[in-house]
């Protein structure tokens, strides 16, 4: 490399000699990670301080270091350029340099002081001097010195930072947010607090000049108070905190201020989070926020380059770690560091981890985080994700040490290593939990949990009896022997599935009885091919005893689980031609058993996907009447009218908003004045009856009820169509006024469905409601608010009944439809046509169709998980615990939720249908 001495083009030796070769240096700058921009940011120092390049040329430390920054750092190479103290920093890199203090400290001193310490953390840790814990542990003090020194500047007096997060663990990266909360004496309050928080917002001004510093994980976030005394924080976490708000305490640690109140903050913070137990629920709401947070990264394709958040990331090593913390930590207190790598260790040496898994997580997480902190300094910005660009992550992968081989290329090699790391991570997460407890269930000799931290491990994953879980596992194992390498892997991924389930007794008894039965074949060929069907099947067996007993007796589904396409949506023509195959080789004594075969089979694929949220609330109203279209559609063509003969739907299901537990209200039209067509009409009503009801409650495939007739269960099964034309003219109450709004042909003769919605339609189109007629809606209204709700059924919590649900939603509706005149089958559309009518303000469309869709999706699952109808919240703790989980939600969550909503549409109710002003 020859300089010359002007231009400044190379670099000019710093002894006066003029030009020279610089072969030193020319052969370093070739042989660093990023050859082009070293060698342009060597120019620019040179031309900045003249005389550095024959420096670097004779100085092989200072070469290495410098020339180590500016490949890997250009906002580092900006501070060499522009300030010729850190050239002297790197000079000395085994000397930290003080912090100012008294005269000498203000606030352009503490940034430049911070940047030259950070400058020379990086420079050790990118020679190799530091590894990573030393360098997080570097760059957490240097944090901490500058919170100290902001607050002297703004003299915040006796508060005490606590460090969250990273900060609070030792475990800082290069851009990191330096999460704190404040506590103050007892004075800290009224004009006192006023003055503290004035001095703490001052004192976080001074910092972020050096660091992102965060203050939103204290109790209530941005809404909360800056800073509280100790009894505020204590009466907080007792009352109002969220799971997460524990699992945060893992990584609290005072970092300034008097030590008194930090020992004494430290106590109670410890109080919090070790004295009590770790419930179930708290624990699946944890995994929960992780999963939906894995999900968002994997929405913005960023699953594949993101460190973090994403599948195999970090989060996947801090959470699992944190996890066995939460459940472990409160019975041994060696296991509460707030340090990853520290904690990963002694969960290993205390045997509540794999040491072969521990070490592993360890490698992994070392390798993560050196490289997450080289994506950093590159401009000092806050990226967990290595860059898309192959060029900048070419780069990337250099600056990690990667370099070319006959085997591939640095870029090459890294991206392979980083997608190895990924997978063992996410493989290791995904049994973490559950591998030392098969160890124990198995009776091994070396390393297995001790009883007392199985029990432990086993209850806060939801399992609530070791010993009978200990069994199950035991039985489990021995139905699947012909495979058990393969379920020596899934096993554990099965618990920790079945642990995300509403029920995990309910699930590993569902498949227990699965394996150890003749189905045991199926279910491993299943698992072989697809482990989202594993999951899948785990989810729905916790969730419902009903689903489990369908796929035992119809065990071929069970390979369906995990394929969406066949699971998804059905046809009409499609429908029906599964239903009329069902029927067609039994034999007319067989129609009920074929019928209600394909109605089970259905039925398992449109709960499997409401259940796994392939489908939402609307989406299964839809499918469960189309396969209620397709089944009545089959039993009337099964029994051949001799007569024209139509089925006409009626409530939910003519308005195609079918429950899991709804009726189907039909009535039945014929055409035809003879005797022989009145038997016939009739035999076919009955015989409709017969087959769909059943003989017995074994047999029933839906509760089919024609009460809705003219005169109800007085009034013949059929009528005629010139029959209802009269009865509609003369005798028609205006309850079936109303009840005809939803009228829908669904079985048999097309034209005369048409017909009969010819003669429907003036009756309930024909003229408005009349202020009678709607008061008279009004009281028959009232009078089921009064009346219907049953015995032991929760009137606050009624999905169905109550105050704001579902019959309130539907009056509602269909009092503003018969008023003005608006047609739509169901409740929903109905909202929709009313708004784009102008009848229906937005927002009260909005109130309706929320507090609809949460009683209907609650109800639905509610029935999933019983097995038969509810309509209530359920009044015992278990069982309304179940439905929360269910619903991804809490108890008390769950029944706050329904107040808000029911609360809100009552009050539209109120003034839409009953016509109250507020």
């Amino acid at each position: 490399m020859v300089v010359p001495s002007t231009g400044h083009t190379g670099a000019v030796s710093g002894t006066g000699l003029g030009l020279r070769q610089l072969h030193a240096l020319d052969d370093a700058i070739e042989r660093s990670a990023a050859p082009a921009a070293v060698r342009l940011g060597v120019e620019r120092l040179e031309g900045a301080h003249p005389g550095l390049a024959g420096v670097l040329e004779d100085d092989a430390d200072r070469r290495a270091v410098v020339l180590a920054v500016l490949a890997a750092s250009r906002s580092l190479t900006l501070l060499l350029e522009t300030d010729a103290g850190a050239l002297e920093i790197l000079g000395a890199l085994g000397r930290r340099p003080s912090p100012p203090r008294g005269g000498d400290l203000d606030e352009e001193s503490l940034r430049r002081w911070k940047a030259h310490e950070y400058l020379r953390i990086a420079g050790r840790d990118l020679l190799g001097l530091d590894d990573l814990p030393v360098t997080a542990a570097a760059l957490s003090a240097l944090a901490v010195d500058v919170l100290a020194a902001s607050c002297a500047l703004a003299a915040t007096g006796d508060v005490v930072v606590v460090g969250m997060g990273k900060l609070g663990g030792g475990e800082l990266n290069y851009a990191s947010d330096v999460d704190v909360m404040f506590v103050g004496p007892d004075d800290v309050t009224g004009p006192g607090g006023t003055r503290a928080s004035a001095a703490l917002r001052q004192a976080m001004r001074i910092a972020r000049r050096c660091f992102r510093v965060d203050a939103n994980l204290r109790p209530e976030g941005r809404d909360g108070p800056l800073v509280r005394t100790l009894a505020s924080y204590q009466a907080y976490w007792e009352r109002w905190a969220s799971p997460w708000e524990f699992q945060a305490l893992l990584k609290a640690r005072p970092v300034v201020g008097p030590p008194e109140l930090a020992a004494a903050f430290g106590a109670a913070a410890a109080e919090a989070l070790w004295g009590r137990p770790l419930p179930p629920d708290d624990l699946r709401s944890l995994r929960s926020m992780k999963a939906r947070a894995e999900a968002e990264v994997a929405r913005k394709g960023l699953d594949g380059r993101e460190l973090k958040r994403g599948a195999g990331g970090l989060r996947d090593i801090e959470f699992a770690v944190q996890l066995l913390q939460l459940v472990h930590g409160r019975h041994d207190p060696a296991l509460r560091s707030p340090t990853t790598l520290d904690a990963l260790a002694e969960l290993a040496s205390a045997g509540y981890l794999d040491g072969d898994d521990a070490a592993t997580l360890g490698v992994a997480y070392r390798f993560l985080r050196t490289v997450e902190h080289r994506v950093q300094l590159v401009d000092e910005r806050q990226l967990h994700e290595v860059p898309a660009d192959d060029r900048e992550r070419d780069r990337l992968a250099r600056v990690l040490g990667f370099r070319g081989s006959p085997e591939g290329t640095a870029l090459a090699s890294f991206d392979a290593a980083l997608a190895r790391c990924r997978v063992t991570v996410r493989s290791l997460h995904e049994r973490v939990y559950f591998r030392p407890l098969l160890e124990a269930f198995s009776g091994a000799s070396e390393g297995p949990l001790s009883p007392e931290a199985t029990e432990a491990r086993l209850s806060a994953f939801g399992f609530t009896d070791a010993d009978r879980t200990r069994q199950a596992v035991r039985e489990l194992t021995r139905g699947l022997t012909r495979s058990s390498r393969l379920m020596d892997q899934l096993l554990p991924l099965l618990l920790g599935w079945l642990a995300d389930s509403p029920d995990p007794d309910r699930g590993l008894l569902g498949l227990r009885t699965l394996a150890s039965s003749s189905l045991g074949s199926e279910l491993v060929r299943a698992f072989r091919e697809s482990a989202e069907t594993a999951r899948r099947l785990c989810l729905v067996l916790g969730t419902s005893t009903l689903l489990g007993d369908l796929l035992r007796h119809n065990p071929d589904l069970i390979s369906t689980l995990g394929d969406d396409r066949a699971l998804s949506d059905r046809g009409a023509d499609e429908l029906r031609g599964r239903a009329s195959s069902s029927m067609r080789w039994r034999g007319a004594d067989g129609h009920n058993a074929g019928l209600k075969r394909f109605k089970e089979r259905e039925l398992v694929r449109i709960a499997v996907r409401d259940i796994v949220g392939l489908a939402d609330v609307e989406a299964t109203a839809v499918e469960l009447t189309a396969l209620a279209e397709a089944t009545v559609h089959a039993a009337v063509s099964a029994l051949d009218p001799g007569v024209v003969f139509t089925v006409v739907a009626l409530g939910r299901f003519g308005g195609a908003e079918l429950s899991y537990a709804s009726d189907l209200d039909v009535v039945f039209v014929y055409e035809g004045t003879h005797a022989d067509d009145v038997v016939e009409a009739e035999r076919v009503a009955t015989g409709l009856l017969r087959m769909l009801k059943g003989t017995t409650p074994a047999t029933r495939i839906y509760r089919l009820d024609a009460d809705l007739r003219p005169e109800g269960r007085q009034g013949p099964l059929a009528r005629s169509l010139d029959g209802y034309r009269i009865y509609f003219e003369r005798w028609a109450a205006l309850w079936e006024r109303q009840a005809m709004s939803r009228a829908r042909p669904v079985a048999g003769d097309d034209e005369l469905g048409r017909r009969f919605l010819d003669v429907v339609d003036p009756f309930v189109w024909g003229e408005r409601l009349g202020e009678k007629d709607v008061r008279e809606i009004r009281r028959m209204k009232a009078r089921i608010e009064r009346e219907r709700i049953p015995a032991g059924e929760d009137p606050q919590f009624h999905l169905k009944l109550g105050r704001g649900s579902l019959s309130d939603v539907e009056f509602c509706a269909q009092l503003l439809q018969l008023r003005h005149g608006v047609r739509a089958p169901g409740t929903m559309t109905a909202l929709s046509e009313l708004t784009d009518a102008g009848l229906l303000s937005v927002d009260d469309a909005t109130v309706l169709r929320e507090a609809y869709r949460f009683c209907e999706r609650t109800r639905n699952r509610l029935y999933l998980l019983r097995g038969d109808r509810a309509d209530a919240l359920p009044q015992a703790a278990d069982e309304l615990a179940r439905l929360a989980r269910s619903l991804d939600t809490a108890p008390v969550e769950l029944r706050e939720h329904y107040r808000r909503v029911t609360r809100r549409a009552r009050a539209v109710v109120e003034r839409l249908f009953y016509g109250r002003t507020p």
